[in-house]
């Protein structure tokens, strides 16, 4: 347990800069987006006569026609979903690099991995711990942030022209925020077990390739597809949401779930197979 945790904190410090530029980069776009379209609004108010009182057009999402945080959210979609989407990216592009990396780096850090005094499965969990530290870690600092965008939002709009919104009313109302902090608990859980089990499926396809060379790619390639139709299947074909469908929803679901169990159990055993007796140093 503690060469686990060892492992971890060593991915954990080898992305610590990448992680925080990202923050970085989250916090500025996020932040001036927000200020820009206050002072734009505001300024948009002052030069021009109020309608009835109204400072803007009162709409089914913001009948007060005053402003609110969530209309200031609402009104910064792109540059709100700009980082969030960056740092998507590159957590999907380091999920290989977190591997390949130690393969082929200047001093080939993966045989130093492997002749560790440790069992090899430690070196998948801790890379696979790392990465969801990382995906919950964006998760988390862009919780902390909203409240620091509503207390910026706060000082710059006088309190005669604003009302307060609700935290759920702010997550809808941008795409970005709503595709990172689904409302329903369930949709939550679904959205990112399936990306955890993509995550282990995809480490798995990468040591099939490391085992096999030239004939793991085609391995890594049909693995993937067969995890993919296995998931997408019990969706796709048992119509979850077809009233006149043979099997009752909570039946395919239970399928669906059962599926997903299958896949990441697979990969798991997998996985620490491939690396305890075909990867050699």
């Amino acid at each position: 347990m503690n060469r686990y945790l060892k492992l971890v904190h060593m991915e954990v410090h080898r992305f610590r800069y990448m992680l925080a530029g990202m923050m970085a980069i989250t916090l500025i776009c996020q932040i001036g987006a927000l200020i820009w379209t206050i002072m734009d609004e505001l300024s948009r108010i002052k030069n021009e006569p109020l309608d009835n009182g109204m400072l803007i057009m009162p709409t089914p999402f913001f009948p007060s026609g005053k402003l609110s945080f969530a209309w200031a959210i609402f009104n910064t979609q792109e540059l709100f979903i700009v980082p969030v989407l960056l740092s998507i990216a590159v957590l999907i592009l380091y999920v290989f690099l977190i591997w390949y990396r130690d393969w082929v780096g200047r001093d080939t850090f993966i045989y130093r991995l492997l002749m560790l005094p440790t069992a090899r499965r430690h070196i998948y969990m801790a890379k696979a711990t790392a990465i969801l530290m990382f995906v919950f870690g964006m998760v988390s600092f862009q919780l902390t942030l909203l409240p620091v965008e509503n207390m910026i939002f706060n000082l710059i709009v006088p309190s005669e022209m604003r009302v307060a919104s609700f935290f759920t009313d702010v997550i809808s109302a941008n795409q970005g925020l709503s595709l990172l902090l689904p409302r329903n608990f369930d949709q939550f859980l679904f959205s990112y077990g399936i990306g955890t089990i993509a995550i282990l499926a995809i480490f798995t396809a990468i040591l099939l390739e490391r085992s096999y060379r030239r004939l793991g790619i085609v391995y890594a390639i049909l693995y993937l597809s067969v995890c993919f139709i296995a998931v997408l299947f019990p969706v796709a074909t048992l119509g979850l949401e077809n009233a006149a469908a043979y099997l009752y929803p909570a039946e395919i679901v239970a399928i669906e779930l059962v599926m997903c169990a299958l896949v990441l159990v697979m990969s798991v055993w997998l996985g620490f197979r491939l690396l305890a007796k075909k990867i050699t140093v």
